[in-house]
């Protein structure tokens, strides 16, 4: 995978699609880069509006900013085929972190255009008569914009050229960064209160911004700053600033101002709730589910509104293709033509379909997280709605004839049948691994009087290890074949859910705030557990299954809430959908959690683990300023060095 090099004028006014419809699906009309007059036209501020949910898929869904937000954390590492960009995220000595590799670039190129076209429209909306509705749609996003930014890079410019938080018309190769405080008060929390006064509590279109997505993002960065502002482990910051509030208020006050605006959401929540079951928010055949507040979307009808080619993956922006990096290669499993073992098929056949999609093998799990973040994977249904642990025959629909093939311990196998399953546990018969790649190919093991090869947790490795099932492709169009799992993703990219307005406001009790009756920490994380508790279905089973281990979840649910607890119960419920980086660094939990981890290596046949330790540096709680950002900058050399984020230089 090359790494995709964008060129950026921190001040250059892009706008890429246009056109807003009375229907309830976003038209978009891809045009070419408008000229900034074009904002002085009520077309022309309907096309901003519409840009700014386009470019969500310029970041959501691209893989190399995915890698930024879970390679290194606790969450992920480097598979087998990963390269520079995805070794260097690890932190664990394969490739030094730089602003040339730092794949946060991504949001940093995409955002910033965004933003002025944000600021465009607000600036002319009332001049061409748009709604106060519609002007808080750009406000949201602006703000949603710039709080994604200082989370990752500090203190970030609010001047793009005509004055802070003006509309830019003429490129500019000078930037002067503002500190945290000032991005956070100037920014991102003015545009979040009124986008929350003029938002609309049900989406103008499918995905659109609401009042209970602004109240959302608005209590994370309250929560954010508050962190920030107390600073339990001295993390630097930059551009360097006092950790003060320009208002003099505390951290205390804005752990409760979180606290507040989450549990206002959770009780006049609009159209949004929470689903049923796990299983019913991450199934693909439930996407755009009323638990999601915000996604960057994409379609199968139609190459021109999905933004990308329906047949062919190319490896960048807009495609969906953050889905590939846990996707191992699963098509070298092998099973037998014959009885005795002899004429080897592809037995599971590379599909699109939720449980496959496209291998790329850039990132895996660790044995923590398998045996440790999901330990109950009885009563807890999220490791299955999260995972792909039993992969099936499905090789008739590559026009293989054979009605049988024969798995492990030669016994038969039907279409449909699990070739390969990782086991929940380590069993207590010791499994039988090949020395390399074994008959099946790929180096998994056999059991006595099993079909299935299988691998137990501690046996994956960078090469083979459970796929990430809740990110998988899903198409309606694939007949009675494989369909086009080479293409990216059609499904949405999901940003933000309903659900994390529990979590937000669960970290502020936990941080000190005054509690509402039936509203404490341990509560509302027990709305989140009861309901992962609830099995309609098994997943890897491929079986119904209705069942309620609510009570049981609840009753094991700690009688004190600790911010690490939290952080557990944060990533089994969002494991591997691009919040864990921002988790660790927000609670100053990375190096605690995430130094260390187990995996076995890069071999087939290798089921040994190696505990491998990370060198996470203070410094490291702030990404790198891209250096395309820098090579476009007209300064002196020293200016630059200024620029960057300390020791990336």
């Amino acid at each position: 995978m090359k790494s995709l090099h964008i060129k950026l004028l921190a001040g250059a006014a892009v706008l890429s699609l246009a056109s807003t419809s009375c229907s309830k699906l976003l038209d978009e009309e891809p045009r070419s880069i408008y000229e900034p007059g074009f904002f002085s036209t009520e077309r022309g501020v309907n096309g901003g509006l519409t840009s700014m949910y386009a470019h969500l898929r310029y970041i959501y869904g691209n893989a190399y900013y995915y890698n930024a937000t879970q390679t290194g954390t606790d969450e992920a590492t480097w598979g087998r085929d990963a390269d520079e960009n995805f070794l260097a995220m690890d932190l664990s000595g394969r490739a030094a972190l730089n602003a040339n590799n730092s794949r946060a670039d991504v949001l940093w190129v995409n955002a910033f255009p965004n933003i002025n076209t944000a600021s465009g429209i607000i600036k002319n909306a009332t001049a061409v008569g748009i709604s106060p509705a519609l002007v808080a749609e750009a406000r949201f996003f602006r703000a949603f914009d710039y709080f994604m930014l200082v989370q990752t890079f500090g203190g970030v410019p609010l001047d793009l050229g005509a004055g802070e938080l003006q509309f830019n018309t003429n490129p500019v190769r000078t930037s002067t960064r503002n500190t945290v405080p000032e991005v956070y008060t100037k920014a991102v929390f003015p545009d979040l209160l009124q986008a929350i006064n003029d938002l609309p509590a049900a989406p103008r279109v499918i995905g659109g911004a609401t009042k209970t997505a602004a109240r959302l993002y608005l209590a994370k960065a309250y929560l954010t700053y508050a962190w920030w502002l107390e600073n339990p482990n001295n993390i630097p910051t930059y551009p360097a600033a006092p950790r003060t509030d320009p208002a003099g208020r505390t951290a205390q006050y804005y752990y409760q101002q979180a606290y507040d605006v989450a549990t206002a959401a959770i009780a006049d929540p609009g159209p949004f709730k929470l689903q049923a079951t796990y299983y019913d928010v991450n199934v693909a055949t439930n996407d755009r589910n009323p638990e999601m507040l915000l996604f960057a979307d994409h379609t199968e009808s139609s190459e021109l509104y999905n933004g990308g080619s329906l047949t062919f993956g190319s490896g960048g922006s807009p495609d969906n293709f953050a889905g590939w990096m846990m996707t191992w290669n699963y098509t070298n499993l092998r099973s037998a033509a014959n009885p005795d073992g002899s004429g080897p098929i592809s037995s599971v056949q590379r599909e699109a379909e939720q449980h496959l999609g496209r291998p790329w093998n850039r990132m895996a799990p660790t044995v923590d997280v398998l045996e440790n973040t999901f330990a109950d994977k009885t009563n807890d249904s999220r490791y299955d709605g999260t995972f792909t642990t039993v992969y099936r025959g499905n090789w008739p629909k590559a026009n293989v004839p054979n009605a049988v093939l024969y798995n492990a311990n030669n016994l038969p196998v039907t279409p449909g049948s699990a070739i390969l399953t990782f086991l929940d546990s380590e069993p207590a018969t010791a499994i039988t691994y090949p020395s390399s790649t074994g008959a099946n190919n790929v180096g998994a093991g056999v059991l006595p009087g099993r079909a299935d090869y299988v691998i137990s947790p501690r046996g994956i490795s960078r090469i083979v290890y459970p796929g990430l099932w809740k990110l998988g492709p899903y198409r309606t169009d694939n007949g009675t074949g494989l369909g086009q799992p080479n293409a990216g993703s059609t499904r949405p990219f999901n940003i933000a859910k309903f659900s994390e307005l529990y979590f937000v406001a669960a970290e502020a009790a936990v941080k000190g705030a005054t509690t509402k009756p039936n509203q404490s920490a341990r509560e509302l994380i027990n709305v989140i557990r009861a309901r992962a508790g609830k099995w309609r279905f098994d997943n890897n089973g491929n079986v119904a299954k209705v069942q309620d281990n609510s009570a049981a979840m609840m009753a094991a649910t700690p009688a004190t809430i600790t911010i690490n607890y939290i952080l557990a119960e944060r990533s089994r419920e969002y494991y591997a959908e691009g919040y864990r980086w921002f988790d660790l660094v927000r609670t100053q939990k990375w190096n605690e959690l995430a130094t260390t981890y187990r995996i076995a290596g890069t071999a087939y046949g290798d089921h040994t683990p190696a505990t491998v330790t990370r060198s996470i540096q203070p410094f490291h709680y702030l990404r790198p300023i891209p250096q395309v950002q820098l090579d476009r900058m007209d300064v002196s050399p020293d200016v630059k060095a200024t620029y960057q984020n300390p020791s990336y230089n």
